[in-house]
């Protein structure tokens, strides 16, 4: 599949690229930690068949620049909010995966006219619980962990083993969820994008686990149409947090992937796409 025409917007003196593609109702689709618009790439054309699709990669993310400064949900929510304003979009659907999950719940708190239908995608911001890595990246020292983990010599090496073992029949083949985190953690290679990552990483993960919560304000999403997606067999955040939502919104509605891991929208995209194009469809037919 060919790569994404990436357009750019100079917000701030920063440098935000973006997918803008398609036409009709507007679908903002928001990635996660190491991630960029490629976590989506299985839905973004299929998307656009129906849909003005637009897929940032966020500051300190992907092909964007990678700033020092504010990396918290807030700023996160306010650039996304200042894209809707350059791209002419009063309001969307957006769907938020992992840590843009809980950009997207800010975003909604903060600017509820923005939002018009929520998806939450293994979100973070719903539980406490979270990945053992996630909570190393947090300790003093893990910058200095990273750039060994992004070097291609281990990555060979791993790779290599992970084949000879593939050719000696043992069931090696990772899953898609495991993949696009091995390939994304070669994005933290450079200083820039490390210094981005931990500070994300940072701005709402402690030893403890997740220590940004959107319970407070799960009375604000009541009125608001959502979906939550989740893996089964997600390691990085169980999928137990989707629980937490629909108890206090009982008319959410959620949807685990039992054999999908961290990225549902890759482990299984066709299941998530119709998942995901009902939802969005049930907004064009009562006008949101």
């Amino acid at each position: 599949m060919p790569p994404h025409k990436l357009e750019s917007v100079v917000l701030h003196h920063d440098v935000l690229r973006f997918v803008d593609i398609g036409g009709g109702p507007p679908v903002v689709l928001v990635h996660g930690l190491l991630g960029s618009h490629e976590s989506w790439a299985p839905q973004i054309r299929r998307l656009a068949k129906k849909h003005r699709v637009v897929a940032p990669d966020l500051f300190g993310h992907g092909q964007s620049d990678k700033p020092s400064g504010d990396y918290s949900l807030s700023a996160h929510a306010a650039t996304l909010r200042d894209l809707m304003d350059h791209l002419g979009i009063s309001s969307a659907a957006f769907v938020g995966h992992s840590l843009g999950g809980g950009i997207v719940m800010q975003l909604s708190y903060l600017f509820p006219e923005r939002v018009d239908r929520l998806c939450l995608v293994s979100s973070g911001g719903l539980g406490p619980e979270v990945s053992l890595f996630l909570k190393a990246a947090t300790l003093p020292g893990s910058e200095l962990v990273l750039p060994l983990l992004a070097s291609d010599r281990l990555r060979r090496t791993t790779e290599n083993i992970l084949n000879h073992l593939g050719r000696l029949g043992l069931p090696v083949q990772p899953s898609r969820s495991a993949a696009e985190t091995w390939r994304s953690l070669k994005t933290v290679s450079d200083r820039s994008s490390r210094a981005a990552f931990l500070a994300s990483t940072r701005a709402v993960v402690g030893l403890r686990g997740q220590t940004v919560s959107a319970k407070q304000h799960f009375s604000k999403f009541e009125s608001l149409p959502s979906l939550l997606v989740w893996g089964g067999r997600d390691k990085m955040i169980p999928a137990s947090h989707a629980e937490n939502l629909r108890r206090v919104v009982p008319h959410s509605r959620v949807e685990i992937f039992p054999r999908a891991g961290h990225f549902p929208q890759l482990d299984e995209p066709e299941l998530f796409y119709r998942v995901l194009d009902q939802f969005l469809a049930q907004g064009a037919q009562s006008g949101q």
